[in-house]
């Protein structure tokens, strides 16, 4: 008898790790449910694929978003960073998002400055 059990398939989740957006912790949750993280990549996805702004001012917000005092999160604000500069983004115009997220606290600055330059720094050898 025929085996008619169709494999699933992420594709949210295969394009995330594609496009160099994935954070490592996914792996594991990848592992305890793949269907979850599929579902929450896909719904993650929607303002990124759809929508008047360009990539880069996605990028921008999303700088602003991961270094938030409310938020720190490291990793994705260099990834978002990173999306940036790829995306035409400039030395200033990501320094303006990191002081403009400031009116929440100056956390922001201090995650996201030395960053910054470290990004910039990396980008401009290459």
């Amino acid at each position: 008898m025929a085996n008619n059990k169709k494999e699933k398939t992420y594709p949210h989740t295969q394009d995330h790790r594609d496009k160099g957006d994935w954070n490592p912790v996914w792996d594991k949750l990848a592992e305890l449910d793949a269907d979850y993280l599929e579902a929450y990549l896909a719904f993650r996805s929607v303002p990124h694929i759809k929508g008047p702004l360009p990539k880069k001012y996605k990028e921008l917000i999303m700088i602003a978003i991961n270094a938030a005092t409310t938020h720190l999160y490291e990793p994705g604000t260099r990834r978002h960073m990173q999306n940036a500069i790829r995306a035409g983004a400039t030395r200033e115009e990501v320094l303006e998002v990191i002081q403009l997220t400031t009116v929440m606290g100056i956390h922001s600055c201090n995650l996201a400055v030395p960053m910054m330059i470290e990004e910039f720094e990396k980008s401009e050898k290459q």
